[in-house]
């Protein structure tokens, strides 16, 4: 260590031990301590003495100016305009004030009144408000899926996983549900129905599945077969995707079918283009929309190549701005589109090549999940206006794609932010419908086909990850004052006088004189006082104790860091402090509310559930941009919940965690959850904790969308098991399909490893261990039967 560094430390060691030493004196003495450090309060005030105190004079005596929030804490501003956002880049919920978090909500005081009821939990996890009418709780406590919103059909999620563990299927597992997604699909067909039938509207309608949402297999094969019967189609957006979806809707509505149409976005090359002009030649419904002017001119030189007279669709840069984590996607610095210079040049070039009959097409696209019903009222208003001005020009347009952006009410607020909507199905149909209608009708042009993308509104719904909790990390509530005592008498050398017989009585006199310096030998001062806080807790006086553990816990880091306080010391500080915290929220608790002061309470000290799933390969959204979805125990819902926690997952990576949860009022930080049931183990001595615990299950909802097709590997951990559940005919379920998830060996070929490599290597480590007398043939021979199995096995950890 540098001279100029030993002197610092020696002059923070003296200002430390000096205000130990003062405080202590004054403890003893009852007096105060001048300085810039103020003194702790006296300990000579019995706890009947600090009752009597008046409420108003103890609120005026602990005044301090308003906490600074702690890193990751968040207020709601009180008034929220258009466009202003909240922390992480979120645009901020709106309604929500300062007054709102004056009163934050835990565990025990979540439920002031009678007994708790199924209903409790619904109310408490909001089911009924982001479920809509597809996610129930029954009689048992068990979340149920509702896949026709009739709650006659319902299935349990806790015996569909207890059915699949039976089959040797263990989570995490994603539930897919047929019929969920299969009505999904009919709602938003009738919703336009629906509207277009109450405004006379006689264009039609045509929703468009984007398959990059969920490229699945089973997933867009039931799509394409749902869409044959609803006058659907599908869009593409790459050439994969592009050859997918030839195959995929050729399967759907067999061979020679031409009706289901095909709608193709994104960047095009030659190929690309070739292919769509072949395809139209086959008799497809195909449409290749522009994206730039280049794409317009291969477009004309492939259909002349192959003497064919294609759909042509644009897509515009609108002037209008879209909302949201996307709202990039609209403007005119978009990505995608033409300007409408671009576009007039267009219609010219086309003209000029005799195919200006072939411009069928123009489409806009917002962003995905708009939250503000306005935001695509104006864009639709405008694209109607592009419309209707194309065929005024002349052009052969029949078909408005308004694109994507019905979005899905993530946390059931029915609020204009970026985890859900203000708008329902029925009124965002009814907007559409009625915004084209009056531009046509008041210019004249007939009403076209209105197309939209909503790939996300589709899919979101139809599936939930089961997975199972691991285990748990807390701050306990006891301090455990016997064991602190024994440790004072340790460190004070024990006796009849020992600082453990000072400390026990909490009103008698404070630390001794020498007792504040914190050093080797002596009971540090911060220790005592957190002590005296801890047990002279009255309801009057939380704020005053919470400030005086708060600076005691805080003197004691530094003493510790200092060199001048023993580990065990710092761990009855850490305990103590704890305690702390957890009595104050006890007894806020009680009354009702949590003050101001302690906002930051119940997020600190909440435990951590560990939980057996990867958030960069099941919900990377929750990473990435920080989406919220909706996260439910799937059973013991007939039970209150006693914790509080965040969820972190099984990467090595501090990111793989969980502290933002779905909530109507509040940016919730915390989940109400369960206390794990321990299981005995046969023999195990007496007062010793459980090693094991009875399986507790968690559900995340409104997983449909984009979330399995960007899951990543990190850390090698691959898929899950995906299985598609669907109702039988007596009203129970059937499991349809099994996607085993990725084995070991698998995502080791997806890195460039080979298993055969792999296994040969270590074969031979193996035998030269066992010629060096290392491993004995028998260990040999279970380690490379381990290895072998390990590297077919799941990449989640199993029981």
């Amino acid at each position: 260590m540098r001279a100029c560094d030993r002197r610092a430390n020696a002059v923070a060691r003296g200002a430390l031990l000096a205000r130990g030493s003062a405080a202590g004196h004054a403890r003893h003495h009852g007096g105060a301590v001048h300085g810039s450090v103020p003194a702790a309060r006296p300990t000579s005030r019995s706890a009947a003495e600090a009752e009597a105190i008046p409420d108003q004079v103890q609120r005026r005596r602990c005044a301090r100016p308003p906490p600074r929030l702690a890193a990751g804490a968040r207020r709601w501003p009180a008034r929220v305009g258009a466009g202003s956002a909240g922390r992480f880049g979120r645009a901020a919920r709106p309604g929500v004030g300062l007054s709102t978090m004056a009163t934050i909500s835990t565990p025990k005081n979540a439920f002031l009144h009678g007994r708790w009821t199924t209903e409790e939990a619904a109310r408490l996890y909001g089911i009924t408000d982001w479920g809509k009418g597809y996610v129930g709780v029954n009689e048992a406590g068990h979340v149920t899926v509702h896949p026709t919103k009739d709650g006659a059909s319902r299935i349990d999620l806790h015996e569909v996983v207890g059915g699949l563990r039976e089959r040797g299927i263990h989570t995490p597992v994603l539930l897919r549900f047929n019929d969920l997604l299969d009505h999904r699909l009919r709602e938003i067909r009738r919703a336009f129905d629906d509207s277009m039938t109450e405004q006379g509207y006689v264009g039609g309608y045509c929703c468009v599945y984007p398959i990059k949402v969920n490229q699945q297999r089973h997933v867009c094969e039931q799509i394409a077969r749902t869409a044959v019967e609803l006058g659907f189609g599908l869009e593409a957006g790459s050439k994969p995707e592009l050859l997918a979806v030839l195959g995929l809707s050729a399967a759907a509505g067999g061979p020679g079918t031409n009706g289901m149409p095909i709608i193709c976005n994104g960047f095009k090359d030659s190929e690309f283009i070739q292919t769509v002009m072949l395809a139209t030649k086959l008799g497809r419904n195909i449409i290749p929309v522009v994206e730039k002017f280049s794409e317009l001119e291969l477009i004309v030189r492939h259909a002349k190549e192959y003497g064919v007279r294609p759909r042509i669709g644009v897509r515009v840069k609108l002037s209008a701005r879209g909302a949201g984590r996307w709202e990039s996607s609209a403007g005119v610095r978009s990505k995608f589109g033409l300007f409408v210079s671009e576009v007039l040049e267009a219609v010219e070039y086309l003209k000029g090549h005799g195919m200006l009959g072939c411009l069928n097409l123009v489409h806009c696209h917002v962003g995905s999940q708009l939250y503000d019903i306005r935001v695509l009222k104006n864009a639709v208003n405008e694209l109607a206006h592009i419309y209707t001005e194309l065929h005024r020009l002349g052009a052969g347009v029949t078909m408005l794609d308004i694109g994507g952006g019905m979005g899905v009410d993530y946390d059931g607020s029915q609020s204009a932010w970026s985890s859900s909507i203000n708008y329902s199905v029925q009124e965002y149909a009814a907007d559409v419908v009625y915004r084209i209608k009056s531009v046509c009708e008041d210019s004249g042009v007939p009403h076209p086909l209105i197309i939209s993308e909503s790939g996300r509104a589709m899919v979101a719904y139809s599936s939930v990850l089961v997975m199972d909790v691991l285990g748990t990390s807390r701050f306990e509530a006891d301090p455990r004052m016997e064991d602190i005592r024994r440790a004072i008498d340790g460190e004070s050398g024990g006796g009849a006088g020992s600082a453990a017989a000072r400390a026990g009585g909490g009103g008698g006199g404070g630390g001794n004189g020498s007792g504040g310096g914190g050093g080797r030998g002596e009971v540090p001062q911060p220790v005592l006082d957190l002590i005296e806080a801890y047990e002279n807790m009255t309801d009057r006086n939380l704020v005053e104790a919470y400030h005086d553990a708060t600076q005691a816990r805080d003197e004691a880091m530094s003493l510790f860091s200092l060199g001048y306080m023993s580990l065990p010391m710092r761990a009855a500080a850490e305990r103590l402090f704890w305690a702390i915290g957890h009595k104050i929220l006890d007894r806020c608790g009680r009354r009702g509310d949590v003050p101001e002061e302690f906002e930051t309470l119940p997020e600190t000290l909440s435990d951590i559930y560990f939980c057996n799933f990867s958030l960069f390969q099941s919900m990377p959204d929750a990473w990435a941009i920080e989406q919220l979805f909706p996260i439910v125990p799937i059973h013991r819902l007939g039970e209150q919940p006693t914790r509080r926690a965040i969820l972190s997952d099984i990467t090595c990576d501090s990111d793989g965690k969980i502290d933002h949860f779905v909530d109507k009022r509040i940016d919730k930080r915390t989940l109400e959850l369960h206390e794990l049931r321990p299981i005995a183990e046969a023999g195990q001595p007496e007062g010793t904790a459980a090693v094991r615990h009875e399986p507790y299950y968690l559900g995340v909802f409104l997983l449909g969308a984009y979330q399995e097709i960007l899951g990543d590997l990190h850390n090698l951990l691959g898929d899950t098991h995906a299985v598609h559940i669907s109702l039988n005919s007596s009203g129970g379920w059937q499991i349809e399909e099994v996607i085993e998830g990725d084995t070991v060996e698998e995502v080791l070929q997806y890195v460039q490893y080979d298993h055969e490599d792999l296994k040969r290597a270590m074969r031979l480590d193996v035998e030269a261990a066992c010629r060096q007398g290392r491993l004995t043939l028998a260990e040999g021979k279970s380690l490379l039967k381990f290895y072998d199995e390990g590297l077919e096995g799941y990449t989640y950890l199993e029981e």
